[in-house]
């Protein structure tokens, strides 16, 4: 189940990945916990920006919300 819900983690993040490229910026998946909550990392202009956690909340949680049944939250590491 841990390694379809990373699947699908990876192709929801696949598909904001160019938004966030499109500001020289990106972001990676570290790791799901035990219990479920996706940790990922931004990088490049991302990891300095001022709105990032904005665009963690509105954008990528969001999004992983939708298609990832059953995750809890988003956060990101440094």
């Amino acid at each position: 189940m841990k390694t379809k819900m990373r699947e699908d983690i990876l192709k929801a993040l696949d598909s904001i990945r160019p938004f966030l490229q499109a500001d020289n910026g990106d972001i990676e998946l570290i790791e799901i916990t035990e219990d479920l909550i996706v940790k990922v990392k931004f990088t490049g202009a991302c990891d300095i920006c001022p709105m990032s956690q904005m665009t963690l909340r509105a954008g990528v949680e969001k999004s992983l919300l939708k298609y990832v049944p059953g995750i809890r939250r988003v956060e990101a590491v440094t």
